[in-house]
């Protein structure tokens, strides 16, 4: 594993404006209000030719509501796996009792740390940072994230502090992982179905709509391979949305699902699947990656109801194609074990290629069992994967009736499952 290195600190102190800061981009949700950083978040840096993950985390409290002891957890969760911690102060405001608390909290787990005394956006603002000397976490280190300042002499510092530190090639960087992201509508389940699946509790869960603010990536090696499982925010009717911070979560899971192989679209059994859900299948669709549907909740489903939601949940995301549907109970884990099996078995279909030769006994097969009534498919080929694409040559236009029974058919004789299938027609 590459070296840890966790920023902590109180609520609003800039801390997810930091992980940018030195990420080079802007990965995480950045606002002016506090609490908006709840799960644990990593990113990959890589400086000087040493690779390392910067962790961000929600802001800790020493005392707070249910959520914010959850938020809490997480913070004291990735310490415990630190191999550096920043704790992260602000200048602008000063010493708070609760900067006070998160030093102590630091100090007592005998972590290597630095202190990052932020918002310090210019040289009249130096003199400031001396007064955190009283928290007894070292020399502070004067940054402003916000506007770069300074994020150099940082990153200098963080690389000599990581003895022995993973040294890496730009090809490196990157891994085999499988994408895999979780989306569905707020309150679905989506945050404790992903903490079924990674093996530990990674994201906050809570009954509150909304909770997740930010796509969270986790990579876990499995019998299947390996994957990156990446929880999003719930996504809600554009009128319903609120500006600001709202609007950059979406965004973050609209990313998260340009990026995805798969996507595990989850829904409330309990509700069946909505006009909104059929919206986000249709953004599936619009990404042209497989699907596999999650009816969580399912053990709330009063027996003789089970049929009826089944039924609206194939009417309605009929577009989905195949798309496997498994019923699950993400809070006991009941039924999650068919996800990873349903996962390779998807992502096979997404690279599957087909032998020229095959495909055009295929494609005259099909054409002797049911004729276009207004063209002839002369050959065919198979130009790319992910998703698998077809390619038609044709003597004539084909009405989209028959491209729809010529997709029907190499999907069932090439067992495709749910991938998306693509049709090109050229007409010579």
């Amino acid at each position: 594993m590459k070296p840890q290195v966790v920023i902590v600190g109180r609520p609003n102190v800039g801390k997810s404006s930091l992980v940018n800061r030195l990420a080079g981009k802007r990965v995480t949700v950045v606002e002016e209000q506090r609490g908006v950083t709840r799960d644990r978040k990593s990113v990959e840096v890589e400086w000087r030719g040493t690779a390392f993950d910067v962790v961000d985390t929600g802001g800790w409290l020493a005392v707070g509501d249910e959520l914010e002891d959850k938020v809490s957890k997480q913070a004291d969760i990735a310490l415990s796996e630190a191999d550096l911690v920043l704790l992260v102060v602000d200048v602008s405001v000063g010493i708070m009792e609760e900067d006070v608390s998160a030093a102590r909290w630091v100090l007592r787990t005998g972590r290597p740390m630095l202190l990052v005394a932020n918002k310090v956006d210019a040289d009249a603002q130096e003199s400031a940072i001396w007064e955190f000397l009283q928290l007894g976490a070292g020399e502070p280190i004067a940054v402003s994230a916000l506007h770069g300042r300074r994020a150099g002499d940082l990153l200098d510092l963080i690389v000599d502090h990581l003895d022995g530190a993973v040294v890496v090639t730009g090809d490196e960087l990157e891994d085999d992982a499988l994408n895999v992201a979780i989306v569905g509508r707020p309150n679905v389940g989506k945050s404790t179905l992903f903490n079924q699946l990674i093996g530990e509790e990674r994201a906050v869960v809570h009954d509150m709509p909304g909770t997740t603010r930010d796509a969270v990536d986790t990579v876990i090696d499995t019998p299947e391979g390996r994957i990156r499982f990446i929880d999003t925010a719930g996504m809600r009717k554009r009128a319903r949305t609120e500006a600001g911070l709202e609007t950059y979560s979406v965004l973050r899971s609209l990313d998260a699902l340009d990026r995805a192989d798969i996507a595990l679209l989850v829904i409330d059994a309990t509700q069946g699947a909505t006009g909104q859900d059929q919206r986000l299948a249709e953004r599936i669709a619009a990404a042209g990656c497989p699907s596999i549907v999650v009816l969580n909740k399912w053990e709330l489903v009063a027996t003789d109801d089970r049929d009826v939601i089944l039924a609206s949940v194939a009417d309605k995301l009929a577009f989905l194609g195949d798309a496997p549907v498994l019923k699950t109970t993400a809070t006991s884990g009941k039924g999650t074990h068919r996800i990873l099996p349903a996962l390779s078995v998807a992502a096979s279909d997404y690279v599957k290629r087909v032998s020229t030769g095959t495909l055009n006994r295929a494609v005259r097969d099909l054409q002797i069992k049911q004729p276009s009534p207004t063209g002839r498919i002369r050959y065919a080929v198979q130009g790319a994967v992910e998703p698998p694409t077809f390619t038609l040559f044709c003597s004539g236009r084909l009405p989209a009736t028959y491209l729809r029974y010529v997709e029907r058919s190499l999907r069932e004789r090439f067992e495709l499952g749910s991938t998306p299938i693509r049709i090109r027609v050229r007409v010579d």
